[in-house]
């Protein structure tokens, strides 16, 4: 599945936003510590990604790069990343309007999403069945491509919690609005697109296509 740097950029920023706005352990986590201690405990936990996820992509990366000259294996491993991608795309239609809940005793932010991250199995299957197969067809154009996928990526997501604790630290009504519905029906729809090119990959690498 060999893209262009602008479509991968793309698939990047799409992946990223709509981990980082959906509803899910580090999400309501950013809430309740912004509700709790103000909007800089929750950028806190907003960085919990960064911290995380490299042990996560490396042991991904070493495994899957040992199939690579195994069409039937990488097939099945994009079905499965178009499934988690419909499944992805679904959840961000049914996301409920969100309100801020409550946090924790106090406020050692940085380790709380550190640790509700590690715990979190969503970050394991998406880079086992999405990120790193993107990654190693970025990999095929150099360095740059796998840098500008991470780099997009990053900033997408950890921008997205990092909006979402400094809206709700000042008013918190946009996550109950129409505004988040429709930002999240977009980024479902985004997610269907890419679920149609994991898909079309996956009965290539099988079939031959």
């Amino acid at each position: 599945m060999a893209q262009s740097l602008p479509s991968l950029a793309l698939a990047a920023a799409s992946l990223g936003l709509s981990a980082g706005f959906s509803p899910g352990p580090l999400f309501y986590l950013v809430l309740a510590q912004t509700r709790r201690h103000g909007p800089a405990e929750g950028v806190k936990v907003a960085l919990a990604p960064v911290i995380t996820d490299a042990p996560i992509i490396l042991v991904c990366w070493l495994v899957l790069s040992r199939f690579s000259g195994t069409p039937a294996v990488l097939g099945l491993v994009s079905l499965a990343g178009a499934g988690l991608l419909v499944r992805y795309g679904l959840a961000c239609f049914a996301a409920p309007a969100l309100t801020a809940g409550a946090g924790g005793e106090a406020p050692r932010s940085l380790l709380r999403g550190v640790a509700a991250n590690f715990a979190n199995p969503h970050p394991y299957l998406f880079w086992v069945a999405i990120g790193v197969p993107l990654l190693l067809d970025a990999a095929a154009d150099g360095t740059a491509a796998v840098v500008v996928f991470l780099a997009v990526f990053y900033v997408a997501i950890v921008g997205a919690k990092v909006a979402a604790a400094v809206v709700t630290g000042r008013c918190g009504r946009f996550l109950s609005g129409r505004g988040y519905r429709l930002l999240m029906v977009g980024l479902g729809l985004s997610l269907f697109y890419f679920a149609a090119s994991f898909l079309r990959q996956g009965i290539s690498l099988l079939f031959g296509a």
